[in-house]
């Protein structure tokens, strides 16, 4: 094991991602500390076990002690974060995220960053529609995808030490991309997702529809239960490939609109089972 579990890790922001790291890497005996801005979280997690020590303060030798440093903060908080505190960083320490957008917070980070400071980036393909640490959970990583986005500032080490924290939180696939193959695939596969299902749930206000709804409304539109804030963010952070992204889906769905008003039964049902067999390639193993 790359990782010695005698080195001390920080989580920096303790909600529904970061219990859930503690909870994980807890198990193997990694002596845990927090940062986060709400006391009644910190003492949830020491009641719980999920964490060591913890405060709502900056903590300079807590922070001065951490090893590994795992930050599950907004993308302009975290990089606030970093521009203001790194001077209280252990020389060595090595950086990591749970952050949903990659490029434009990776190189803005590792450029102020110092040198003798090191910040892999990685995000996790999991969650929850509830928030908070007091809904974590490692069974969230199970089965689920872990992306790890390396620059050519980063070290193989660091990589490495990275794609073994993800099998050690119990992550299922361990996965490399670019912070820019990064941004275009969860443009798709994250952001679009969730752009549909707060569109599909405002469009139609009409009252007590939820009396009569069946299990496939429910299932598309589960993730509309939705942070507004951190979505928000995040959008507009990947405003460009995400941009691209609804423009391929509005086209689409403009083509299937069209084959439903022009009767054209052939090819619709051909999407249909262009449909079916790419989804089975989603199925969790």
């Amino acid at each position: 094991m790359i990782i010695d579990v005698n080195k001390k890790v920080m989580i920096v922001g303790l909600g529904l991602l970061g219990g859930s790291y503690a909870e994980a890497l807890k198990r193997f005996g990694f002596h845990i500390s927090a940062i986060t801005k709400s006391q009644s979280s910190i003492d949830y997690a020491l009641e719980k076990g999920l964490i060591d020590e913890g405060t709502t303060a900056i903590n300079p030798r807590m922070i001065g002690e951490a090893d590994l440093l795992i930050f599950a903060l907004y993308p302009h908080v975290f990089v606030e974060w970093i521009r203001e505190n790194q001077k209280y960083f252990k020389p060595g320490a090595l950086i990591t995220d749970v952050t949903g957008v990659k490029g434009s917070i990776v190189y803005k980070i590792q450029d102020m960053l110092r040198e003798d400071v090191e910040f892999i980036a990685a995000h996790p393909m999991a969650g929850r529609e509830v928030s908070g640490v007091e809904n974590s959970t490692s069974r969230i990583f199970i089965g689920a995808n872990y992306i790890v986005t390396p620059t050519e500032k980063n070290t193989p080490e660091a990589i490495a030490t990275c794609k073994e924290l993800g099998l050690l939180l119990g992550f299922t696939n361990v996965a490399e991309l670019s912070p820019e193959e990064h941004d275009e695939m969860i443009g798709f596969l994250s952001q679009l997702t969730h752009c549909i299902a707060v569109a599909l749930m405002t469009c139609n206000d009409k009252e007590n529809m939820e009396k009569f709804t069946g299990d496939s409304f429910r299932d598309l539109t589960r993730i509309a239960r939705i942070n507004e804030y951190m979505w928000s963010e995040l959008f507009m952070e990947n405003r460009d490939a995400l941009l691209d992204q609804m423009d391929l889906f509005l086209k689409q769905f403009v083509s299937l609109r069209d084959m439903i008003a022009d009767g054209n039964m052939e090819d619709m049902q051909e999407m249909m089972r262009q449909s079916t067999a790419r989804r089975a390639l989603f199925d969790k193993k």
